[in-house]
């Protein structure tokens, strides 16, 4: 794997792929136009992150006499380039952080939603509580995702960043 492997998400559309990607498999030309993005656009961002490993090939299949790779992405995988560097997971936080405010522009007015921001202190215990349920709450809300567009579903946003600080003064970046 190369070693800017995670770099790979620093380009806003790989964001939207992952997420579009991990409720239903998708070719590259399926994932283009759910994106309204171009084929050949969409394709070269799916190959970096196949080659990251975000994505794996669920299936091959023949379209038109072609052969086309259909693309998932496991949300744990992003776990095994995280773990290795904390560079990679400032990364990470970034493009988060930005696809947050590009979907934000889009959120349903008048529908029920919620937002917080805190930098607090907890007990060691509730800390640990709080990270078990926001781990939980992730993992539901991507084993529940759907295809875009099935019936009876409502398109979502979540963004869930918790962490520990270190214990000193807030440094600027």
């Amino acid at each position: 794997m190369p070693h800017d492997h995670l770099r790979v998400l620093a380009h806003p559309l790989r964001m939207r792929i992952l997420s579009l990607l991990t409720g239903t498999t998708m070719s590259a030309a399926e994932a283009a136009r759910e994106l309204g993005e171009t084929q050949a656009n969409t394709s070269y961002h799916i190959r970096r992150l196949h080659d990251a490993g975000l994505l794996e090939v669920a299936e091959e299949v023949t379209i038109r006499g072609g052969r086309a790779k259909r693309y998932r992405h496991d949300p744990e995988s992003g776990k095994r380039l995280t773990s290795r560097d904390p560079g990679e997971e400032r990364l990470l936080t970034k493009a988060i952080a930005a696809e947050l405010l590009r979907r934000a522009d889009q959120r349903a007015g008048n529908r029920p939603a919620s937002l917080t921001d805190a930098e607090l202190w907890v007990a060691p215990e509730v800390w640990t509580r709080l990270l078990k349920q926001a781990t939980e709450l992730s993992q539901e809300l991507h084993d529940s995702a759907q295809p875009p567009r099935t019936p009876g579903t409502v398109r979502v946003s979540a963004s869930v960043a918790l962490f520990e600080l270190t214990t000193g003064p807030a440094e600027p970046r």
